[in-house]
């Protein structure tokens, strides 16, 4: 999206950060610089070479750049006991049109509040990030299970949908939808024994037993929610960015919220829509949220998807083959997948994750005549009310539009 200019006589800067990839970590501060151009492994590795107990969570794809994953928010397995990534930035360094290498007191409060899930590159060049680190328990518990027969991942589905964002804090559970099965994943923040009992209180239709259950310090779910085969040391994370697991050809995502449970016809509908798919598998993946993130402040920092979600949903169309005709057909299901939702998802505006970035949803005119009003139209769907003021802060720091994507 940013390696051409849109008027070929104007000159332009492509940044790239990849060398900038140093992580500090300081523990009794329980904080951590790092450059914007580390992965996110490399980050989970520093941090889990310094301290058992402090933990950063800013997504599960493992080959991510932090840069641009905290500026657009950052989901991740901790996400309903410490909120997204970008609620644990303490500070960043910028440097601006100018030259100036500016930090969070230099550059003003608005600033800082933009970048952190607003979209940094839009206002100055972030080459480092302060983290929080947070603290966990020495134990965490993982489990995958995954149901297959229509029957049993009907009604096991339907039941995530209502307790999944009522479970304590601590635990977090994801589904991944496929044509074939429902795999449910989860991370508890403690050990297997309490695991089980909440389990079988709250959520006893996904039959979790000890077998299921992984103990593990909290390095190690960035390994194993990853797809890195077991026992896999956690030095491997050193090398995601050549020999990540989660690996994609060809992929277009969507995104949406959803504030009341899907009816049993919304459910049906989608498994419907996933058997018509030709060429590579369809993916729905759901987060659920409530816990931490949906107590912040929907205007404590831009992304303001939290009080009345129940789940965020993210659809993938993935493919390998080649030419017009294969795009076409996987573009055309999802963009059909996600019309069908319509009747089941938030509106006025329609909500979406900013860091899937969906094109759909609008973009800038190539002649660079975009107006306000059109931009307006999909930033609404990604930042609600809070693009009011991201447009007054872009504005105030960038009146000549220097920092853009083409």
């Amino acid at each position: 999206m940013s390696y051409v200019s849109s008027a070929p006589s104007q000159p332009f800067l492509l940044i790239d950060l990849i060398k900038l990839r140093n992580v500090t970590v300081d523990v009794p501060t329980k904080s951590s610089w790092v450059q914007a151009g580390a992965v996110l492994d490399e980050v989970y590795h520093s941090i889990a070479s310094a301290s058992e107990t402090l933990a950063f969570h800013a997504g599960i794809c493992p080959s991510v750049g932090v840069g641009g994953q905290i500026s657009g928010g950052g989901y991740k397995m901790m996400l309903r006991k410490y909120g997204m990534a970008a609620d644990n930035i303490l500070d960043a360094h910028l440097v601006d049109v100018d030259g100036r290498v500016l930090d969070r007191a230099a550059m003003g409060e608005d600033v800082i509040w933009a970048i952190r899930s607003g979209g940094g590159n839009t206002y100055r060049i972030i080459v480092s990030w302060k983290l929080n680190l947070v603290p966990v328990p020495a134990q965490l518990t993982g489990f995958t299970i995954s149901k297959t027969s229509e029957r049993n991942v009907t009604k096991v589905v339907d039941r995530y949908q209502h307790v999944a964002d009522k479970l304590p804090d601590e635990l977090m559970i994801t589904l991944m939808q496929t044509t074939i099965e429902a795999v449910f994943q989860g991370l508890y923040l403690g050990e297997a024994e309490t695991l089980l009992m909440v389990m079988k209180q709250s959520f006893s239709e996904l039959e979790l037993t000890q077998q299921e259950c992984t103990e593990m310090t909290w390095i190690e779910p960035a390994l194993y929610f990853a797809g890195y085969p077991n026992k896999t040391s956690y030095h491997e994370l050193l090398n995601s960015r050549s020999s990540s697991p989660v690996q994609f050809d060809k992929v277009k995502a969507k995104s949406d919220y959803v504030q009341r449970t899907l009816p049993a016809k919304a459910l049906q509908g989608i498994w419907k829509r996933f058997y018509q798919v030709e060429l590579g598998p369809p993916l729905m993946q759901i987060f659920p949220h409530d816990g931490e993130i949906s107590r912040i402040s929907d205007s404590s920092i831009p992304y303001p998807h939290r009080s009345g979600i129940i789940f965020k949903i993210q659809y993938y169309a993935v493919w390998s083959g080649e030419g017009k005709e294969v795009e076409k057909r996987q573009l055309d299901w999802i963009k059909g997948l996600y019309k069908f939702m319509t009747p089941y998802v938030s509106n006025n505006p329609r909500g979406a994750y900013p860091n899937s970035r969906d094109l759909d949803l609008g973009k800038n005119d190539p002649t660079g005549s975009t107006a306000y009003e059109q931009a307006r139209v999909w930033g609404e769907q990604y930042f609600k009310h809070n693009f009011e003021r991201l447009a007054r802060v872009k504005a105030a720091i960038d009146p000549s539009n220097f920092f853009r994507n083409e």
